[in-house]
């Protein structure tokens, strides 16, 4: 019988559980930072740094004042809306990683309305920018869609693979024709019209773009859990042949929820150049489009949680920024991310399935 050879005639197996468990479901992600943030630690003595340090100074930086606050919430936009695009793709088991990448052509299509179609209000100008960056991100993500759901094709290997197209794409433009001729040779576009620029809340660079994530995650929360197409996508998500016995599309909504989220990646494009950087540039983004898969998971595919969580990852992202006052460098915050994403992995494994022992003939071992 399959399973993992651990002796003479014994193999480790993982079978489904019976029933799932609720609250070891919302104990694994506190569990996971926990045990990351141990594995930290470790981590840290290891390098002669002291983590209870460390740590202070990481939570002092991202919500030790008010500057601190509100760049956390500037961090958390981008992570809101690329964890909930993400999320909702995850929650039919489609393995969308290319969030990253349609944040990117999601900034591209904005940056085109910015620099060559910018005259006009800023009403007219800005929802120009957010129908654009809509339809770059739903497009990118329909690409690896098609030949999902028409033969088969792994999406995760070609998400993934798309999101270094849309950034060297995006790379393309800023060294080439829409570099600013005065910008002293910078790969930098030109700096966007005034009216091309989200608002700011007070004095804070925190911007509109907030608004769009609580109210997509709203929106998402309506149409997966009271609409007849977010019960077909919990259903497909759960059991494929169930919902192909039902009569569902599967085809036609594996093309539907990665137009959206893709869409709600791209949307997060949107936000960045047109309410941080206000521009085109490289390296837009630090990785905001793969960190949403943790902040998704974190969050269980949650749309309201998922808000909170993009939170609590923002805090550890500023918070890292301010980790190399200590000599660290901010890449030890991609450890402890990393290290999150394992743990939950792991414990949601445990949480669905039992470990068991048994023998050449597929008889549990008592041991």
């Amino acid at each position: 019988m399959s399973g993992l050879p651990i002796g003479r005639d014994r193999v480790l197996v993982l079978e489904k559980r019976g029933h799932f468990s609720q609250s070891a479901a919302l104990l694994v992600p506190v569990i996971s930072i926990i045990c990351a943030l141990f594995g930290g630690s470790l981590f840290l003595l290891a390098t002669g740094y002291d983590p209870v340090e460390i740590y202070v100074t990481m939570l002092s930086g991202a919500f030790g004042s008010a500057y601190g606050l509100s760049e956390t919430v500037v961090k958390a936009i981008p992570l809101m809306l690329c964890g909930l695009a993400v999320s909702v793709a995850f929650r039919m088991q489609l393995w969308n990683i290319g969030a990253e990448g349609q944040l990117y052509m999601g900034a591209v299509a904005a940056s085109w309305v910015a620099l060559f179609h910018g005259e006009g209000s800023r009403l007219g100008v800005l929802a120009l920018m957010f129908l654009a960056a809509a339809a770059a991100g739903g497009i990118w993500g329909l690409i690896p869609a098609i030949p999902r759901a028409l033969f088969k094709v792994n999406e995760t290997i070609t998400t993934l693979m798309l999101n270094y197209v849309a950034i060297l794409y995006s790379n393309y433009l800023v060294y080439g024709p829409w570099k600013d001729p005065k910008g002293m040779n910078f790969p930098l576009s030109a700096v966007f019209p005034e009216h091309a620029t989200l608002p700011y809340f007070g004095d804070t660079r925190i911007h509109l773009g907030l608004v769009f994530g609580l109210i997509a995650a709203v929106m998402l929360y309506i149409i997966l859990w009271h609409t007849r197409w977010g019960y077909e996508i919990r259903v497909i998500g759960e059991s494929p042949v169930a919902a192909r016995y039902a009569g569902m599309n599967i085809a036609r909504n594996i093309l539907l929820v990665m137009a959206l989220s893709g869409g709600l990646a791209g949307l997060a494009g949107m936000a960045e150049v047109s309410g941080i950087t206000q521009r085109l540039q490289p390296n837009l983004s630090p990785g905001y489009g793969y960190t949403a898969i943790i902040v998704a998971w974190l969050g269980r595919l949650n749309p309201f949680a998922i808000t909170g969580v993009s939170f609590l990852l923002a805090g550890l992202l500023v918070g890292g920024y301010n980790m190399q006052m200590s000599g660290l460098p901010a890449a030890t915050v991609s450890i402890l991310q990393g290290a999150i994403l394992f743990f939950i992995l792991g414990g949601e494994i445990l949480t669905k399935y039992h470990l068991r022992i048994r023998d050449a003939r597929g008889i549990e071992v008592a041991e």
